[in-house]
């Protein structure tokens, strides 16, 4: 193959990028732009599906640029997204029919509640391994389709196609209306064992099929790319962490990943069968290539992390980037008492509280804001200490190493204190941005730029690593205060 590179756009839910990867996973160049949050109602949260395909468009150029390629250098281009963002478009003009509902997205609780009727929220977990929550796209979908004007009459005409943002993209690239599994098992309209669509999902949730794309692998050829891309084979998509977890190289059962970007997500492979949660976690596609056995994952899914931080930035304005939390958090010895639970958008695993909202407990006049930054960051790991917990309890055995990625494994104050309340080793791998890396392996795989699983396993490579340093009896009693905060959140918003 004379291309030389693979070109992995990550659509994410503050910034898109573009990245270009080698023949040895080594980044060559890349490109990222953030696009507008919108907030029109406590609880909304919207994207502008337009002005994101405009920002794709151009870090895609960027990223070429500063390689001095165009399109016939790359091998084949991969898509990795924000999972559960929902967009509806119409199939003649490509517009949408209004903004992109993001996954943080508040507005189906009562939808939710609606739809679990007597049997609760886990009414479509053995088919979905989902409960019913805000958090998953079906509920988003039926959401647009009742409250915007004409959307469900369009629909029942055909008119309109149903995406999350993977889909979106490679239908402006290639004009195929198509997503993946990993996708499609996020929207609470997908069976985990037959891999399609399901009738009795549909009619429930009161969604007609023919807005929905074709399930398609993870990783395989879905059309020719046009525009920047022109001629470029657009050849995987996965969600996100799936993402993260197939860039991480956890091809074996056991082997996990937790990804610390706009909240933490932590995947564990459990082969090619579906494992079943008993203890608040979803259970949900990791991967698929071409024509092999899908291989499945359980997943803790938390909220609020790296979205904390930016909170802290924009809105209260105690730092001025992101960077400077870990310096301010620097500046006290410890927490001061204070503890911060961010349930802005409820609790995800392992609670599924939508009534929870944030709160900020043991306030005295001795906490400074160096307090508040420390307990924020003791407030990612401490979230993703009760996960591993979780974790530990539906796969039998217990966390040796937790393999860490994404933007916040910068910040070494939080690495070590997640070592600390885990009490076990952190490590991270030479290329963090193992989102991009995973949606670039798939796609290679596809095309045969690279061989097999093996050849990419081959690339991982150690960065960073932390130890745990803390006192088991300090531990214990910091974990209990953390949860006597968390129990103050519960009941909110009920």
């Amino acid at each position: 193959m004379s291309a030389r590179y693979i070109a992995a756009i990550d659509q994410g839910t503050t910034s898109s990028r573009c990245m270009i990867f080698d023949a040895a996973g080594a980044v060559a160049a890349r490109a990222q732009v953030e696009h507008r949050q919108h907030y029109p109602r406590p609880g909304w949260v919207e994207h502008d599906a337009l002005e994101i395909w405009s920002n794709v468009s151009g870090v895609v150029s960027a990223a070429m640029a500063k390689l001095d390629i165009g399109p016939a250098d790359l091998a084949a281009v991969g898509v990795t997204n924000q999972r559960e963002t929902t967009l509806v478009w119409e199939k003649a003009t490509g517009r949408p029919i209004a903004n992109a509902i993001v996954w943080q997205d508040t507005r189906t609780a009562d939808l939710a509640v609606e739809l679990a009727g007597d049997r609760g929220p886990d009414r479509f977990r053995a088919k979905t391994g989902l409960p019913l929550a805000t958090y998953f796209s079906g509920p988003k979908l039926r959401w647009l389709l009742d409250n915007v004007d004409g959307a469900r009459a369009a629909a029942q005409r055909g008119e309109l196609l149903f995406g999350t943002m993977d889909c979106w993209l490679i239908w402006k690239l290639t004009g195929e209306h198509v997503t993946d599994v990993t996708n499609a098992s996020r929207t609470m309209l997908m069976n985990l064992a037959t891999l399609d669509w399901d009738d009795d999902l549909l009619a429930a949730m009161d969604i007609p099929r023919s807005l929905l794309p074709r399930i398609a692998a993870s990783s395989e050829v879905y059309g020719k790319a046009t525009g920047v891309l022109e001629g470029a084979s657009v050849a995987s998509a996965l969600g996100d962490q799936q993402a993260a977890l197939f860039g991480q190289t956890c091809f074996s059962p056991g082997e996990g990943k937790c990804t610390y970007g706009t909240g933490n997500f932590l995947l564990v492979n459990t082969g090619e069968a579906p494992v079943a949660s008993k203890s608040g976690l979803l259970t949900t596609l990791g991967y698929r290539i071409g024509e092999a056995p899908a291989v499945y994952a359980l997943e803790g899914s938390i909220a609020v992390t790296g979205s904390l931080v930016q909170w802290l930035r924009d809105n209260l304005g105690i730092i001025r980037s992101a960077p400077e939390i870990e310096t301010l958090a620097r500046s006290v010895p410890d927490n001061g008492g204070c503890y911060f639970v961010p349930a802005f958008s409820g609790l995800f695993a392992p609670h599924w509280r939508a009534d929870a909202r944030g709160v900020i407990a043991g306030l005295t006049s001795y906490v400074t804001a160096g307090h508040v930054a420390r307990a924020a960051l003791e407030a990612v790991a401490w979230q993703t200490r009760e996960v591993v917990d979780a974790m530990a309890v539906d796969s039998g055995s217990a966390l040796t190493r937790l393999k860490a990625d994404g933007g916040m494994t910068a910040n070494d104050l939080l690495m070590q204190f997640q070592a600390d309340v885990l009490d076990v080793p952190v490590s991270r791998p030479a290329v963090p941005e193992t989102t991009c890396l995973g949606a670039a392996y798939a796609a290679g795989l596809a095309v045969g730029f690279w061989p097999d699983l093996e050849t990419l396993r081959s690339h991982w490579r150690e960065d960073g690593a932390w130890e745990p340093a803390m006192a088991a009896d300090v531990r214990a009693r910091e974990y209990a205060q953390w949860k006597k905060a968390v129990d103050r959140t519960l009941g909110w918003a009920g």
